[in-house]
């Protein structure tokens, strides 16, 4: 007995060692290769996709302060409201291929592949080569992963992150070095430097499943998460002691933040406050019912533990989630029996937690949420389908194993039918086919002699074309359709759904909408606005930062000025972009060139060539003059910077050429923004000037 507890405290042997077999260099390499050029494939279209972040991206370029802040422009200004480390791949192929979507958009696809051959290392590792290219298969075709591979928000590079800090905890799990869980949270660090405190709902899982599966006795293992914590304060916390002890004079002003502190956006805006919906500065609050039983009807749609079967986030996400639940629970009871350092129940746990807390903290999050945010599942599930389904398979000839197999694929069949039924004119025949197809395998699933020799081959590929087919047609469409905006989501149009007003394929500003898209062909990098952009009039005063009810600014064609903005209505006719050529809240700038002409003027001469209410609205015009334009207020126009005094003195020091009427929200909700004083002191004082239907006011004259 005690020379068997010796053992288990040295190393857990792989209960099942990975075997090459003959044809899973080829297999991996097609899945690679194709994952690769379905995430690259037209590109360009998408423009500068969020120009948000794409606005940081060139000033990170051009500027290494911008580029260690993490700021809008090259000027530093003020800082996008994360942390930088998505920014900086992106703005290094920037620097060295210049400013095009290409240049910004391929590094994220590259993350793409990359996050697909790290999930089916771990995967394989423990589990066989079926499993692990059968996980990597569903990530790449997710919907939502096809999405955010495609696009310039942080959380390609935060999937990255958590899929390699599994990976350590794994190999700590093996061998219990202390090396392994300093890695694991150096590789957490690094996640809170992407997106802050999204990374931290990975941590219970980790640190939980190497409490309970790690070689070492208790103590030891406790110590060595505290190693863990180490790592992950050493490697995020270098970031954050320079940017709160840089005189704040002397650095942008950080985004997000009502008091200029990088650790009150970490607590409040991206922290706590996506929690409970009391969030400074945000454009609404969340949906949970008194008594905190969910179904509310706040922006960011309804709480509760169906919220992620909704029309908003079920096509997103939710295909294979009831396959991955019962595939979780059936992988712990056949390895129930195992010695408690077993790296299959151990997989199974962490990935099943990650699956858990991440699902669950989604589904009554109160504060701001978009559908793109359950990308962050899409390695749970994966991994969850790829090895309960294989390890479930070599063991078919149990009668209970068979019926839970029969189960999950009748369980898969009807979240399709669910979910394809709220696309009827998308592909109306696929709907019946998988609901055929999967009734046929599920009970084939059941009879032994079918699972046995050649037949089982037909019952495979039955099973895999039930769970994929679904999934692969809302990622084909996907990766076919342009995204633009602040606010995307993947496959066709929902009723109902809320990736923006009137949900669909680009929410707001997104595809077909007008959003902010480079012509001229891949690689473009002068905006004149997609077809169909919706111009604003214009005129003296227009849209100054004083908001409608409603949400946007400059409304458009179709919107009332003063209507109140209603979920899953569209605002200027157009899929819910918001304001007109002068950008808004949601959907970046699209200058004609006229406008960019009158920019240009003697840029060299000035600081920031113009200043605009909120991010998106300076956006535009900095993408197309690739020269800093102040974000005044941050993303949502509400940050409280610059003062009116600070502009004032930019003004008379002749730092700022032109002023844009039209962008964010001004004061916004919740928040105290200095937006609407600018205004109003530069619609006292100078003269409006329109062009192109851009009002622009002279600062210099």
């Amino acid at each position: 007995m005690t020379a068997t507890v010796e053992q288990e405290s040295v190393v857990a042997p792989l209960p099942e060692p990975p075997r090459s077999v003959r044809w899973e260099p080829w297999a991996l390499g097609a899945l690679l290769v194709g994952t690769g050029v379905a995430y690259i494939w037209g590109l360009g279209a998408s423009g500068w996709a969020n120009s948000f972040y794409a606005a940081a991206v060139q000033a990170g370029s051009v500027s290494w302060k911008a580029f260690f802040f993490g700021s809008s422009d090259a000027a530093n200004a003020i800082t996008v409201d994360k942390p930088p480390m998505s920014l900086w791949l992106m703005s290094l192929s920037v620097r060295i291929f210049g400013l095009s979507s290409w240049a910004m958009l391929v590094p994220q696809a590259l993350l793409g592949v990359g996050s697909v051959a790290l999930l089916w290392a771990t995967v394989r590792r423990y589990f066989g080569a079926a499993a692990g290219l059968l996980a990597g298969l569903v990530l790449a075709l997710t919907p939502v992963a096809a999405l955010m591979f495609r696009f310039n928000n942080p959380d390609a590079m935060l999937v990255l992150l958590m899929i390699a800090a599994v990976w350590a905890m794994m190999r700590a799990v093996e061998d219990g070095r202390t090396r392994w869980l300093v890695l694991v949270g150096v590789f957490c660090g690094f996640g809170f430097l992407t997106k802050q405190l999204q990374v931290m709902l990975v941590v219970p899982p980790l640190a939980l499943t190497y409490l309970i599966a790690g070689p070492p006795k208790l103590g030891k293992r406790v110590l060595q998460l505290f190693a863990a914590l180490g790592g992950l304060i050493a490697s995020a916390g270098w970031w954050l002691a320079i940017v709160e002890l840089w005189p704040a004079d002397s650095r942008p002003w950080i985004g997000g933040s009502q008091n200029n502190s990088i650790l009150e956006l970490t607590l409040g805006y991206n922290g706590l406050g996506r929690l409970s919906g009391n969030e400074t500065g945000s454009v609404g609050g969340g949906g949970a019912a008194p008594g905190g039983a969910g179904g509310g009807g706040g922006m960011w749609g309804t709480t509760g533990i169906t919220r992620l079967f909704e029309s908003a986030q079920g096509g997103q996400i939710a295909w294979l989630i009831p396959a991955a639940l019962i595939l979780l629970v059936a992988g712990i009871v056949v390895r129930g029996k195992a010695p408690r350092v077993d790296t299959q129940r151990a997989s199974f746990i962490v990935w099943g937690l990650w699956l858990l807390v991440t699902g669950l903290t989604f589904s009554f999050m109160a504060g701001i949420f978009h559908a793109y945010y359950t990308v962050a599942l899409a390695p749970a599930i994966a991994a969850l389908v790829g090895s309960g389904s294989v390890l479930l398979w070599r063991r078919r000839e149990t009668v209970w194993v068979r019926i839970v197999l029969a189960v999950s694929l009748a369980a898969t069949v009807a979240m399709a039918w669910v979910l394809l039924g709220r696309t009827p004119s998308f592909v109306p025949w696929l709907r019946w086919t998988i609901l055929a197809v999967g009734i046929v395998a599920a009970a084939a699933m059941l009879i032994p002699a079918i699972t046995r020799g050649r037949l089982a081959v037909a019952v495979v590929l039955a099973a895999l074309f039930t769970g994929l087919a679904g999934p692969s047609a809302y990622a084909i469409d996907t990766i076919n359709t342009p995204h633009t905006g602040s606010i995307v989501s993947a496959g066709p149009g929902v009723q109902g759904g809320m990736g923006g007003p009137g949900g669909g394929r680009g929410g707001f500003g997104g595809a077909g909408d007008g959003g902010t898209r480079p012509t001229g062909g891949a690689g473009a990098t002068r905006s004149t606005g997609g077809a169909g952009a919706t111009r604003s009039t214009g005129g003296a005063g227009a849209a100054m930062g004083t908001p409608p009810t409603g949400m946007g600014q400059a409304p458009g064609a179709g919107a009332t000025p003063g209507a109140a903005v209603t979920p899953g209505t569209a605002i200027d006719g157009a899929r819910g972009g918001m304001g007109g050529s002068a950008g808004g809240l949601l959907r970046g700038s699209t200058p004609g060139a006229a406008v960019v002409e009158k920019l240009e003027e003697n840029a060299d001469q000035f600081t920031w060539v113009a200043a605009a209410i909120g991010s998106n609205s300076a956006s535009g015009y900095q993408l197309a003059t690739e020269s800093p334009v102040m974000a005044i207020g941050g993303f949502n126009g509400s940050d409280p910077s610059p003062t009116l005094e600070q502009f004032q003195q930019y003004v008379a020091d002749g730092k700022i050429h032109f002023f844009i009427a039209g962008g964010g929200m001004g004061g916004g909700m919740n928040a105290e923004g200095t937006a609407t004083a600018i205004s109003t002191w530069v619609t006292e004082n100078f003269t409006a000037t329109t062009v192109d239907g851009v009002t622009l006011y002279d600062l210099t004259v």
